[in-house]
């Protein structure tokens, strides 16, 4: 069997006749947004790939087109910036928000155990501006730590291009 007709009969599995299905046939490719965040040293990761229908947005941190940290000390401004991250690579999948099926968001806290909850509400709000109900499959997970000082916030995505809040709403089915 060669690959193409593995591929194809992986695909009609995949979407076992049904046109709502996801196609996880058909070439990867790269998304890299112009002007985006880059690490400061040569790496092979990507911004994103899109495969078929679906887009993973790679970790984006609140980072300058050089690596540098934005906002540094302010998770509401980091938490806008890396969202704004998330946007441009889903944006060059042809995905949007209300697209994205699972969502990993990992900040940092080390304040006063007193104050955790006031800060995760603070990163909560600013996510929420970015989120279609229904929204996606979410986890927040604190960390110890991010790639480098001064990082609050990573977010990571997956999205399913055309299976948006408003085709779920609209079909209730799909609910």
């Amino acid at each position: 069997m060669t690959i193409e007709e593995r591929d194809a009969m992986e695909q009609t599995e995949a979407t076992n006749g049904d046109d709502r299905a996801v196609t996880l046939g058909g070439p990867r490719r790269e998304l890299a947004p112009a002007g985006h965040w880059d690490w400061h040293i040569p790496t092979p990761f990507v911004q994103g790939w899109q495969l078929g229908r679906l887009v993973f947005v790679g970790g984006q941190l609140s980072a300058d087109e050089h690596g540098e940290v934005i906002g540094r000390g302010d998770i509401e401004v980091q938490t806008r910036n890396v969202f704004e991250n998330v946007t441009r690579v889903l944006a060059e999948g042809g995905a949007t928000w209300a697209d994205v099926v699972k969502l990993n968001t990992y900040y940092v806290f080390d304040g006063p155990p007193a104050e955790a909850q006031t800060y995760w509400e603070k990163m909560t709000r600013v996510r929420l501006e970015y989120l279609p109900a229904p929204g996606p499959a979410a986890t927040a997970v604190r960390v110890a730590g991010l790639m480098y000082d001064g990082f609050l916030i990573e977010v990571e995505a997956i999205a399913c291009v055309g299976s948006g809040a408003s085709a779920v709403a609209a079909d209730p089915e799909r609910r």
